[in-house]
């Protein structure tokens, strides 16, 4: 496996996160299978730490500007926590390399990556129809699910998901905070995905490392693209169409979908 090819593999998904708050995920994960040969159950592993890493910086970031709502993050993380670590068990007892695992986490990554691109698509179409401010005195109002219970629920499912597959904390997690939290600012409904998706990737991603499920020179390989690509990224997104970027990455997420169902 070429180092400078798995270098420019983590820039390319770094800098495609940084344009458009796509998750590493859905994007990283397939590429390690299809283009570099590894693994189901090792992509995964490894690519949950590859995005733990990666979305550490940037809710560092984000805190510092106070567009974090913490009261969101918590909600997600009371059910996605428990569910991954569940998962985890579920994985520990059956033994990550089981052929019953490895067609387990292919065809649920081939549905999650085709639920991504549908959400992605949606989203594309629909524009940015959230605003972008909100009165202070709005916000605790705003970070007011319709029912308590719907965060959690919601958390649940994205956690089992993102711990079988690494896909589902990006794309899907920004779409179901949009319906349940749909007076939250954009910026403050991409700081909250991003912010509860570093404690379950992590989580996730040590549980595989746990279950030796993690190639560590590969991630580090990645992560000396990725940082660079997310770096350049953020600061390109201002000039990038999203729509056609989105809408573009909507397609090939579809494709690979399809591919790993029928793997």
């Amino acid at each position: 496996m070429p180092d400078v090819a798995i270098i420019l593999a983590g820039f390319a998904v770094g800098l495609i996160v940084g344009l458009t708050g796509v998750g590493g995920g859905s994007l990283m994960t397939p590429i390690l299978i299809f283009f570099f040969g590894v693994k189901p159950y090792l992509a995964v592993g490894t690519d949950l730490l590859f995005a733990a890493f990666t979305k550490m910086g940037g809710t560092v970031s984000l805190a510092r500007q106070k567009l974090v709502p913490w009261r969101v993050v918590a909600q997600l993380c009371a059910g996605s926590i428990p569910a991954a670590l569940a998962t985890l068990v579920v994985l520990h007892k059956l033994g990550p390399a089981s052929p019953l695992v490895q067609s387990l986490m292919t065809n649920t990554l081939g549905l999650a990556l085709l639920l991504t691109a549908t959400a992605m698509f949606y989203k594309a179409a629909r524009g940015k129809q959230v605003p972008r401010s909100l009165a202070a005195a709005d916000l605790q109002l705003a970070t007011r699910a319709r029912h308590w219970s719907l965060p959690v629920l919601f958390g649940a499912v994205i956690g089992t998901l993102v711990t079988l597959t690494s896909v589902g904390a990006g794309a899907i997690g920004v779409s179901v905070l949009l319906l349940l939290f749909p007076l939250l600012p954009l910026p403050r409904i991409v700081a909250a995905d991003i912010a509860y998706a570093v404690p379950l990737t992590l989580v996730a991603g040590l549980g595989h490392a746990s279950l030796g499920s993690v190639d560590w020179p590969l991630l580090a390989k990645l992560l000396a693209g990725s940082l660079p690509g997310i770096w350049l990224g953020t600061r390109l997104m201002r000039h990038t169409p999203e729509r056609l970027v989105r809408s573009a990455l909507s397609v090939l997420l579809a494709y690979a979908g399809t591919k790993l169902i029928a793997f």
